[in-house]
C-alpha cells in the first residue's frame, strides 16, 4: 500500500498567510488543514492528530504558546513549529527549551521552512507508525479514540528501542495487551514474551518463578527449574502489578536488571540473560516511594518511559466497538445468533461508569450473551448486567470539569457521528445551548462526519503576507 502523505495543521489568524503556506506545503506533497485560532486547532486535534503542527505565536484568544502547552499536555510526542516575529523571539526560545521542535522568525525562507517540516515529520509518531497499513502488532487493541491513538503512537516509537517501559493504568484497562503489542513491534518479536503477575504469587514462590532454583534449594525442590528471566532470554519479560512486589524481592530484581544476570535460588552461579523488561501497575508508585514501600532506584530502572493507558470512561467512543467485538466472539462461543444491541441498550453501555474498565465490559457482555433470547440485546439485559437503576443518562454537563469540557463534547460528537440533535440529547441540553457550547470550543460537527470543510476564502490584507520570502 502507498504511504499516506504526512499531515500538517497550520494555525494562524491571517487567512492570506494560511493560503500561501497551504499552497507551498501542498506542492511539497503534504496534506494540509488550517485553523484560525488556538481553540479551533484544539477542536481539530480532538478529531484527528496530524503529523505536525505549525502555529503563529500571536493569536486571538489563546496564543500560540498556550496552544503549545495544551498540545504538549495532550499529545507529548506531536512536534510543533512556532512562527514568530522579532518581538516574540524570547518566548519562542523558551518554548523550544520546553519541547517545541523549532521556531522560525518572520520573514522566513521557504526552503528553511520545508527543511524544518521534513525533519519534524520524519520524527513524528505518525511517521514512525506508518507501516504500510500493517497493524498486526496492535491487532488485539480495538480503538478509534484519540487518547488511545496517542498512546499507541508512543508505544510504536519506544518499541524500536530497548528502553524499559512502565505502563500505568487502572485495573482491567488492557496493560498486558499493550505490553504484547510493544513486544510484537520490537526487534525481539520473534523471541518469547513472558508475563507474570507479581501480586498473584506468594513471596516465597515469586523469587523462584523469576530466577529459578536448583535441586534441593528448598523443601519440595526435587529438580532444578529455570526461571522466567531465562525463559524470556532474547525476548520480553512483562512484570504485571510490579507495585505489589515485596521489598526483599525488589532488591534482587534491581540487581538482575543492573547486572543483566540472574542467580537461581540455592545457586552461587550467576547466569547472564538478555531480557527487555516491561512492567505495569495500577498503584501510585510515586506515593509508594514516598511511603517507603517501593525502592526509588528500582523505579528509575523501570520507568525509563512511562505510558498511561486511559480508562474506559476516558475513551467512551470505543465502547460500541468493543461491545460489538466481544458480542461477536461470545455469540460464536455460545452458538447463538446475536446481531448487536438495541439503541437504548447501547446508550446505556456508553453511559455506564465502568470502574472495572474493559475487563468489566467483557464480563457484562458475556452475561448478556448467555441470557439473550433475541438477536438484539435489550436494555433490560444491560441494566441487569450493570446492576444500575438508571443507566441511560450520561454525565450531566454541569458536572464536567472545565478542562475536560472540550473532550466531553468531542466524545459526544464522535458517538453520534456529528449529529448535534443526538449529541445534545445525550448531554441533556437543548440544541441552541449545545451549539453555543460547540462554538465556544471551535468544534465543527461536520468534522466528525468525515466531511471536508474548505478553508475560509475570506480575503484580507495584513502584515503577515510578507512572512514568506520572495523565494517562495
Amino acid at each position: 500500500m502507498p504511504q499516506q502523505a504526512p499531515s500538517i495543521l497550520l494555525v494562524d489568524d491571517d487567512t492570506d498567510l494560511l493560503r500561501l503556506l497551504t499552497m507551498r506545503l501542498s506542492a511539497a506533497g503534504y496534506q494540509v488543514s488550517t485553523a484560525e485560532s488556538a481553540e479551533a486547532a484544539l477542536a481539530q486535534l480532538a478529531v484527528a492528530q496530524p503529523t505536525l503542527v505549525i502555529s503563529d505565536v500571536r493569536l486571538p484568544g489563546l496564543d500560540g504558546l498556550q496552544l503549545f502547552d495544551e498540545i504538549r499536555a495532550q499529545h507529548p510526542a506531536l512536534p510543533v513549529i512556532l512562527l514568530t516575529a522579532h518581538g516574540t523571539i524570547p518566548d519562542a526560545v523558551d518554548a523550544t527549551s520546553r519541547g517545541a521542535f523549532a521556531y522560525l522568525t518572520k520573514p522566513f525562507d521557504s526552503h528553511e521552512l520545508l527543511d524544518k517540516v521534513c525533519q519534524a515529520t520524519s520524527l513524528s509518531p505518525g511517521a514512525q507508525t506508518d507501516d504500510g497499513g500493517d497493524n498486526r502488532w496492535r491487532e488485539e487493541i480495538i480503538s478509534r479514540s484519540q487518547a488511545m491513538a496517542d498512546v499507541l503512537a508512543e508505544a510504536r516509537l519506544v518499541a524500536a528501542t530497548d528502553a524499559s517501559v512502565l505502563i500505568a493504568g487502572d485495573s482491567g484497562a488492557g496493560k498486558e495487551l499493550l505490553a504484547r503489542a510493544i513486544h510484537r513491534a520490537s526487534p525481539r518479536a520473534r523471541k518469547p514474551f513472558v508475563a507474570i503477575n507479581c501480586g498473584a504469587i506468594p513471596e516465597q514462590l515469586l523469587e523462584s518463578e523469576l530466577f529459578g532454583h536448583v535441586k534441593g534449594a528448598f523443601t519440595g525442590a526435587q529438580t532444578s527449574r529455570q526461571g522466567l528471566f531465562q525463559t524470556a532470554d532474547g525476548g520480553t519479560l512483562f512484570l504485571d502489578e510490579i507495585g505489589d512486589m515485596p521489598p526483599a524481592l525488589q532488591v534482587k530484581l534491581l540487581r538482575a536488571l543492573q547486572e543483566r544476570t540472574v542467580r537461581p535460588v540455592g545457586s552461587n552461579e550467576a547466569i547472564p540473560v538478555d531480557v527487555r523488561v516491561l512492567s505495569a501497575t495500577h498503584r501510585d508508585l510515586d506515593g509508594a516511594m514516598a511511603e517507603g514501600q517501593f525502592r526509588p532506584d528500582l523505579f528509575y530502572r523501570l520507568n525509563v518511559v512511562r505510558l498511561r493507558l486511559p480508562s474506559l470512561a476516558e475513551r467512551r467512543e470505543d465502547i460500541p466497538l468493543l461491545a460489538q467485538h466481544f458480542l461477536t466472539q461470545l455469540a460464536e462461543k455460545y452458538r447463538k445468533t446475536l446481531h448487536g444491541f438495541a439503541p437504548d441498550a447501547l446508550e446505556a453501555l456508553v453511559a455506564a461508569p465502568w470502574p472495572g474498565n474493559v475487563r468489566q465490559l467483557v464480563n457484562a457482555v458475556e452475561q448478556m450473551c448467555a441470557l439473550a433470547t433475541s438477536p438484539l440485546i435489550p436494555l433490560t439485559l444491560v441494566q441487569r448486567a450493570l446492576q444500575a437503576e438508571s443507566p441511560t443518562q450520561v454525565l450531566n454537563y454541569a458536572n464536567a470539569k472545565q478542562r475536560f469540557e472540550r473532550g466531553y463534547l468531542s466524545q459526544l460528537l464522535k458517538l453520534t457521528a456529528g449529529n448535534v440533535a443526538d449529541a445534545a440529547r445525550l448531554a441533556d441540553r437543548n440544541r441552541t445551548e449545545f451549539y453555543r457550547l460547540l462554538q465556544r470550543h471551535g468544534l465543527v460537527p461536520q468534522h466528525f462526519r468525515g466531511d471536508v470543510v474548505p478553508m475560509d476564502e475570506a480575503s484580507g490584507s495584513g502584515d503577515k503576507k510578507s512572512a514568506l520570502n520572495s523565494s517562495t
